[in-house]
């Protein structure tokens, strides 16, 4: 599994900031092409704003499992892993502007 960047608790990617059973999700930054819990942990260990990925790259991490997914991927498969079915946090939608290149 690659690994996550940020102030992590687990494993599986949650950090000192989003840190409930259902925060595994870590998104890759266009900047460094690392995985971070967080963009707060991010920010925090960075010199750099988190760059933004495109929708078709491979850019959301399931810490739960280690399956790498774009945007569709993620966003289409009703708040879980396609792969080990882990349940994600659906306000991490909150903060999809951060991590996506989206237009809304």
């Amino acid at each position: 599994m690659p690994t996550i960047y940020g102030d992590t608790l687990d494993a599986a990617g949650r950090c000192t900031h989003y840190h409930s059973e259902k925060d595994v999700i870590a998104n890759k930054c266009a900047t460094c092409n690392k995985y971070w819990a967080c963009y707060e942990c991010h920010a925090a260990a960075t010199g750099h704003s988190f760059g933004a990925m495109d929708l078709k790259s491979l850019a959301v991490l399931c810490g739960a499992c280690g399956h790498e997914m774009t945007f569709a991927d993620y966003t289409g498969n009703t708040n879980s892993c396609p792969q080990c079915e882990q349940v994600f946090n659906p306000g991490c939608s909150l903060h999809r502007h951060i991590y996506f290149q989206v237009s809304d």
